[in-house]
């Protein structure tokens, strides 16, 4: 995008962006956000990431709106713990009422 319009940036320089004003970018863009509802279905999947195997922990809720990811070399109860406290913990997103899971032992544990 900047290319296009003639400038030529760092990679460094737009990190260094990402960190000194990712936050405050995410504060003024959350209420835009469609929001969710409180039926949420969770799921991880094994993806390659930069050459690396990893785990994707994601939960939709019951329209596809995703709610939260997190990504983790581990499939434990400490990953799923993890993944459930991030998602829990946006105050725009909806409380679930219920969620559906598969026969992921680390699930029932983390809720």
């Amino acid at each position: 995008m900047m290319e296009e319009r003639g400038l030529s940036i760092a990679h460094t320089t737009i990190m260094r962006w990402i960190h000194q004003y990712g936050l405050q970018l995410e504060e003024k863009v959350r209420h835009h956000l469609k929001s969710t509802n409180d039926s949420w279905r969770v799921d991880e999947t094994y993806i390659k990431v930069k050459g690396q195997w990893t785990y994707l922990y994601r939960a939709v809720d019951s329209e596809g709106n995703t709610i939260d990811f997190y990504l983790s070399k581990s499939r434990d109860k400490q990953a799923a713990k993890r993944f459930f406290k991030k998602a829990l913990a946006f105050s725009y997103i909806a409380k679930p009422r219920v969620i559906t899971i598969d026969k992921n032992p680390a699930y029932p544990v983390a809720i």
